[in-house]
């Protein structure tokens, strides 16, 4: 699996937070079912938002690779306020099946950043 961070922008610069160590803080939450139509993040340019990216084809065509080599068996990772901080590929693919509702976990205090004001650029991978 490929080094992961989750990214938002704040009045602190951009935060990250390293996914494998969410993927662990998450692992005793109790897995509840969320609705699709919740999640925000499927009408936003999530992928290319923080990579300074065009979304092109072939940026696009890489992603939904991703999405087929998902797992629906894991649950999602949100954050305190229900906004995607790991599991977005499978967001899309329950999309794509046609599915109403995914499982997912969710921080009820979402844990402190690793990274504060760091380009992604400069993050070990």
């Amino acid at each position: 699996m490929r080094k992961q961070y989750h990214f938002r922008r704040s009045e602190r610069g951009l935060l990250a937070w390293d996914v494998d160590r969410l993927v662990e803080l998450s692992k005793d939450l109790t897995p509840i079912d969320v609705l699709l139509s919740e999640i925000d993040e499927l009408d936003e340019t999530f992928w290319f938002e923080h990579e300074g990216q065009e979304p092109t084809c072939r940026r696009v065509a890489l992603h939904a690779k991703l999405m087929a080599e998902t797992d629906l068996r894991h649950p999602i990772l949100l954050s305190q306020d229900g906004r995607v901080m790991d599991g977005m590929h499978r967001v899309c693919k329950a999309l794509v099946e046609g599915r109403e509702t995914l499982r997912a976990v969710r921080f009820a205090v979402d844990p402190e950043p690793d990274y504060v004001g760091i380009d992604p650029e400069e993050l070990p991978y």
